[in-house]
């Protein structure tokens, strides 16, 4: 598809709701896009933060403003990104352990939830830091619960630069060109402004809202063990 035809596209998508995102510029978009990436893969905020429709909007907006290469360097550079927060991720599980991952009373930080990720480590080990990438809740917990079941720290690089590899630049480039697939069914421009709107403005200020909520209840008195892994990954 030519690369004109993917900008139309995604200037259309941006005429609506996606105005205010028109002057950003490409500087702008990486800052935004490179940090969100890694405090989602690095620390609890992580959970409560809309990374994957940040991804999508990304490569639209920059599709938009003509950014032919832009698309695929932010891919690469957000790939890197999500491979250090997971590392940063990592050591701070293999320090704190879980004793802070659970919260009274919590929603997402709880002991059923921290309990089913746990489940997930044990069964799957390196295979569940791979697949933790495409699960939200799971791919902020997943690095601190390796790190506190001290997973052997070269498997645990492989299997979370696999993951990045497989996450990022798909999502990115899914927005990126995807653009110009929307032009040709006019509805769905509509349609796809109001989910990137919703996942991604109202995602981010509710998420920040009830990460406040979460982070002020007490911390779960009975502290869930970091997993056992499968002989091969620790």
């Amino acid at each position: 598809m030519p690369q004109s035809e993917v900008r139309v596209a995604a200037a259309e998508v941006l005429a609506g709701p996606f105005r205010p995102l028109e002057t950003a510029g490409p500087l702008l978009i990486w800052v935004i896009v490179l940090g969100f990436v890694f405090l989602e893969c690095a620390f609890l905020i992580g959970l409560f933060l809309p990374g994957d429709s940040l991804l999508l909007t990304a490569g639209v907006v920059l599709a938009a403003k003509g950014s032919d290469h832009q698309a695929w360097w932010l891919a690469v550079a957000a790939t890197v990104v999500a491979i250090v927060g997971n590392q940063v991720g990592y050591r701070l599980g293999r320090h704190a352990g879980t004793k802070v991952l659970a919260r009274q009373g919590g929603r997402i930080l709880n002991r059923r939830n921290l309990l089913r990720a746990s489940t997930m480590m044990h069964r799957h080990g390196f295979w569940a830091v791979v697949a933790a990438r495409w699960i939200p809740w799971i791919r902020t917990l997943a690095p601190m619960l390796a790190g506190a079941a001290h997973m052997n720290a070269r498997r645990y690089f492989v299997a979370s630069s696999i993951g990045a590899l497989a996450w990022v630049p798909t999502l990115v480039l899914l927005g990126y060109y995807g653009a110009g697939l929307l032009h040709r069914v006019p509805w769905l421009l509509h349609a796809f402004a109001l989910v990137m709107v919703v996942l991604f403005v109202a995602g981010t200020g509710w998420g920040l809202f009830r990460y406040r909520q979460e982070l002020g209840r007490p911390v779960e008195p009975a502290t869930v063990p970091a997993p056992t892994l499968p002989a091969h990954d620790a």
